[in-house]
């Protein structure tokens, strides 16, 4: 089972699961055991920039979640080295209109984009 962090979007910004092609998030429906989400129901799923953050948001939260992630200097193209691991935040559109900005570790974000083809 491998963590994704969740820092905006509509889901609640609280750590995650990916395990099996199934993502499990915490929704306000689903606080505590979290909704499990095939990962064929995501329509986009990008590493995250700065220009398709904007995009994909283009309410103040989303702006403000960018700016207060990763600054001005933009969303470093997904990529953040944290000592020896690196994780990937991402930008995934889904099928019925939700949206989510998380970050996980590249391995799992290899795997949940493999998945999808």
């Amino acid at each position: 089972m491998s963590s994704i962090k969740v820092h905006a979007g509509d889901f609640l910004k609280q750590s995650g699961n990916y395990n099996f092609n199934t993502l499990t998030l915490k929704t306000e429906e689903h606080p505590y055991i979290g909704e499990s989400i095939d990962v064929s129901q995501i329509e986009t799923l990008d590493v995250a920039t700065e220009e398709n953050v904007k995009k994909l948001g283009g309410a103040v939260g989303w702006g403000a979640a960018g700016g207060l992630l990763l600054g001005s200097v933009g969303l470093l193209a997904g990529l953040l080295a944290g000592g020896n691991k690196k994780n990937v935040t991402f930008v995934a559109k889904f099928y019925d209109g939700r949206k989510l900005l998380a970050t996980t570790d590249s391995k799992t974000f290899t795997k949940i984009q493999a998945s999808l083809f």
